[in-house]
């Protein structure tokens, strides 16, 4: 029985559900601005809205999985994934995709209306990704905005799981965004050098019809040079220690990227970056530097930062 399931939670991609690490932002954020949230803290609904990130996350995976299967044919080691290989009955799939659907945003909703809407946009945006004629995953640049819209969905899910009603800083929502276009367009870059032929590429995926090693570099430059502008636009207006952090914060995405050069990158499998200690202890640091200076004040740091300018 379990040999029969296993090609089922196979598809769902439980070994991708780290990602909602992304959710923790978005909670930590809405306590420093609602300190009151943290008596008590709010773990039923924080928890709830981790399952339920967890589920609708699974639900798009498998509409993925089902979706891209003739594709996955050419990639040399997709084909081996339980549908291009035979191991799953595609119309079971189909069920298990609106199933897990359905409960996900059902737990959503189970935390707070908020809670629940943002769980079902995050459903909505995986089946624009995937499904035809829209499709965004076969569009260059689309695809990666597209996908990376989930960080900012999972931060507002983070966010009003605490039972914060007012809406997240629309600066940090963009920067976040912007973030997750870096992480992802570093990811398209690896994947198209490891296929190594342009024709297999497009093959594989429309928007490698596109692009190629310098737009794809170029776009990562653009959205890591944008989340640093939008970073410094929120560090400015709400708490301007966080500048501090900028070093070890670029020192992390910069090593990023040099995983993203390597041959065979591990870039290309996220799932699998926590073996990559270095980048884990850096993001851990950067973390952790973020969280500190987001509740000391320096006031020397400020009025410097803040120097009346000179006049003209």
């Amino acid at each position: 029985m379990l040999a029969m399931l296993a090609p089922y939670i196979d598809i769902a991609r439980p070994n991708h559900w780290f990602k909602n690490v992304f959710m923790l932002p978005g909670v930590l954020l809405a306590l420093y601005f609602s300190p009151a949230l943290m008596d008590p803290f709010p773990w039923r609904g924080v928890a709830l809205a981790v399952v339920a990130a967890c589920l609708v996350a699974s639900s798009n995976y498998v509409l993925n999985e089902i979706l891209d299967s003739e594709r996955d044919k050419h990639h040399p080691e997709k084909q081996l994934r339980p549908i291009p290989s035979g191991k799953v009955w595609v119309p079971a799939a189909y069920a298990e995709w609106l199933l897990l659907g359905v409960v996900g945003i059902g737990v959503g909703f189970a935390v707070n209306s908020r809670v629940g809407l943002v769980a079902m946009t995050l459903w909505i945006a995986g089946t624009l990704y995937n499904i035809p004629p829209i499709r965004l995953k076969d569009h260059a640049y689309a695809d990666v905005l597209s996908e990376s819209l989930n960080n900012p969905i999972r931060f507002a899910m983070g966010w009003y799981a605490t039972g914060i009603t007012e809406l997240p800083p629309t600066s940090m929502l963009l920067a976040y965004w912007m973030f997750g276009a870096f992480l992802m367009a570093m990811k398209r870059y690896a994947e198209y050098r490891h296929i190594g032929d342009s024709e297999s590429a497009a093959r594989y995926r429309d928007s490698f019809d596109y692009y190629n090693e310098e737009r794809l570099i170029e776009s990562v430059v653009f959205y890591g040079t944008f989340f640093g502008i939008l970073s410094g636009f929120f560090a400015a207006r709400y708490h301007v220690e966080l500048i501090l952090a900028t070093p070890i914060v670029a020192y992390a995405m910069a090593y990023y990227m040099h995983l993203g050069f390597k041959l065979d990158s591990p870039v290309q499998h996220p799932e699998g970056l926590y073996r990559s200690r270095k980048l884990v202890f850096l993001s851990f640091l950067a973390l952790v530097a973020v969280v500190v200076l987001m509740i000391v004040d320096i006031p020397a740091f400020e009025a410097l930062i803040r120097a009346t300018p000179l006049k003209r």
